[in-house]
């Protein structure tokens, strides 16, 4: 890879959260930096504090083909880094989750990080290497009830990344994969966005467990968590060690996630997790 202060880096999701932190973090220290937001208003936002922003939305295929376009026109070519960050939650129980909700959670989530690292790939490769960053999350690696369809999409990534590790090996590219539990981000918001355009729990077998839990859980459960920059001292580790960890776990819940997953059978575990 090339000198700190050349070296060239795409995020996503960067309207708030963790991608705004790792965008205005990562400049800060040299990177030129790539911010990328789905809404136009947050580019002209992003942009207006200094950094290189762009349109790219997962679900849009037109927009990630723009934005690696408009980056190699922008740096002859060449990425060193990608950190995909963007992705959200429709929480619920999976029975209540339509068919065209797991699609578009699908494309926003997975299919769409896959689409934009392919299209990466090539940039990395014609410069001798580079850095593919997944931003992953506890519930990759353990499930919990009423967060199926998000579980879905983050093991899809676990598996995806283990595999374009493996194949990647000897091309100069590394693959890693970072772990949060809760971080401070508007994650919980558009969370309930995502639950109030597909999930009829009106008509749902369960309703009313709706009305005596899940709709509390849901509106009035615990928010906040960890800092943001937390996850972002572990990306700078991924974009700028020598040799990158596999895995980055952030937070005391994913530790402690990391270690059941590995000690505890199957079934324990759920009635561990259905208590919590």
């Amino acid at each position: 890879m090339t000198e700190i202060n050349t070296r060239t880096l795409l995020i996503t999701g960067c309207s708030s959260g963790i991608g705004l932190d790792a965008a205005r973090t990562l400049s800060e220290r040299g990177w030129r930096v790539f911010a990328t937001a789905r809404k136009t208003e947050d580019v002209e936002r992003l942009s207006g504090e200094g950094l290189e922003a762009l349109r790219l939305d997962y679900a849009d295929p037109d927009s990630i083909a723009a934005a690696v376009a408009e980056i190699a026109e922008r740096t002859g070519g060449r990425l060193d880094a990608v950190f995909h960050n963007g992705a959200y939650a429709i929480p619920g129980p999976l029975e209540d989750v339509p068919p065209a909700a797991m699609r578009a959670i699908f494309e926003s989530n997975f299919l769409g990080w896959h689409d934009l690292t392919t299209r990466v790939i090539p940039m990395m490769r014609a410069h001798g290497g580079g850095r593919i960053v997944m931003n992953s999350s506890v519930l990759g690696l353990i499930a919990t009830k009423w967060r199926g369809a998000y579980c879905a999409t983050k093991f899809a990534v676990e598996g995806w990344s283990d595999a374009l590790r493996m194949e990647m090996r000897g091309t100069g590219i590394e693959v890693s994969v970072i772990e949060p539990g809760p971080i401070d981000t508007a994650f919980r918001k558009n969370a309930i966005a995502a639950f109030e355009k597909w999930v009829d729990w009106e008509k749902s077998a369960r309703a009313e467990q709706y009305r005596e839990s899940l709709l509390t859980q849901l509106y009035e459960g615990s928010g906040g968590g960890y800092p943001a920059s937390d996850v972002t001292k572990k990306l700078i580790h991924a974009l700028e060690a020598p040799r990158p960890r596999v895995r980055y776990f952030v937070t005391p819940h994913t530790h402690v996630a990391g270690a059941l997953k590995r000690v505890m059978p199957a079934r324990l575990l759920d009635r561990l997790l259905d208590r919590a």
